[in-house]
């Protein structure tokens, strides 16, 4: 943790699933502060009395901040002496924003324009924002947010030789504040149906932990304007709810299907076919470095680059399917799964 000793770490959305994992992964080691910026002070009361509990030693690193993206006054009142920033804060629900879009553009996409804003202003060293592949060939109003929000990160990014600004791209991360795995396993054990969409429908699946690598990997790797993507398996809802039910015993005879939700794929892209005419294979990550060139588009019509990336698009369907065992592997080794585990066995 050499790149943040001593540093100044600003969480936008801190209380939620990311913030918490950063948090755990960084309290221990030697960076100066991480502050916690959120609109929800009983969360952050919450978090502040969970982190004294279990790291008292560290805790005190810790700083809350009341404020919203929303108004830029307030993100810049928390941004002073920051270093770096991870931008997290968002509207996520797919259903919600449905029903109510100008919200999701109003805390996805202006938010992120707020934090940029002041981050340039403050003189931020670097500004890792968290996206979602839902944003690439979007179909509903939270992932076409989130489109709009990597436009406003890019161009941002244009501005700006002091701040570094770089994106990253991922797909469901197992296991965070209101994703489905915790659904199954209380519905489990009040001897409820498996509630599932669409039993054939893909998705990327990550933990906690390798959501915090991407964003690391990003904040050391990228470059101003880069979108960064990690090659992450994917496997079938019905696996995935099959994983759950043999950890929990569940009965996979009552997984009942309920169709698809409002503005629901069937399944997801990292990095689309466009992306892939110029994204560069960085081993276990795809980059995708911003298109530098300018509005003089005279030249365009005696200039161009015939040769192109042989990479195709990146999709829950083209990438590796994990089987049920392997989905169980990778779903036992979570922390909260652990948790939940040593509580049956009470």
């Amino acid at each position: 943790m050499s790149l943040f000793t001593g540093k100044t770490l600003m969480i936008t959305g801190g209380t939620g699933s990311f913030g918490n994992a950063v948090l755990n992964r960084f309290l221990a080691t030697d960076i100066g502060e991480i502050r916690v910026f959120s609109r929800d002070e009983k969360k952050q009361d919450d978090m502040r009395h969970e982190f004294q509990a279990k790291m008292p030693e560290a805790s005190e690193k810790i700083k809350f901040y009341i404020g919203d993206v929303r108004d830029l006054a307030s993100v810049k009142n928390a941004m002073h002496g920051v270093d770096y920033i991870f931008h997290a804060a968002a509207l996520k629900q797919v259903p919600s924003c449905e029903f109510f879009p100008i919200e999701a553009v109003k805390t996805n996409v202006l938010g992120t324009d707020n934090v940029l804003t002041a981050a340039i202003d403050e003189g931020v060293k670097t500004v890792i924002c968290l996206s979602t592949d839902k944003a690439a060939y979007p179909v509903n109003a939270m992932g076409t947010s989130k489109a709009m929000m990597e436009k406003v990160i890019v161009a941002k990014s244009r501005t700006t030789t002091k701040t570094k600004i770089c994106c990253t791209r991922y797909g469901n991360v197992m296991c965070s504040r209101g994703s489905v795995i915790p659904l199954w396993i209380d519905q489990i054990r009040n001897g409820q149906p498996i509630t599932v969409t669409e039993p054939s429908m893909t998705r990327f699946i990550m933990s906690l932990e390798e959501a915090v690598d991407l964003v690391l990997f990003a904040f050391e790797h990228g470059e101003n304007g880069d979108i960064l993507v990690q090659k992450a398996p994917a496997c079938t809802i019905q696996t995935q709810a099959e994983a759950v039910c043999e950890l929990f015993g569940g009965d996979k005879k009552d997984i009942r299907i309920i169709g698809i939700r409002h503005g629901e794929k069937m399944f997801e892209t990292l990095l689309t076919n466009e992306e892939c005419a110029h994204a560069i294979d960085m081993g276990n990550f795809y980059r995708v470095p911003c298109d530098k060139r300018g509005l003089n588009y005279d030249k365009y019509f005696t200039l161009g680059n015939v040769e192109r990336n042989p990479l195709t698009e990146f999709n829950s369907n083209n990438t590796r399917l994990l089987t049920v065992e392997e989905v169980k592997e990778k779903i036992d080794s979570l922390q909260y799964i652990k948790d939940e585990l040593a509580k049956d066995a009470k």
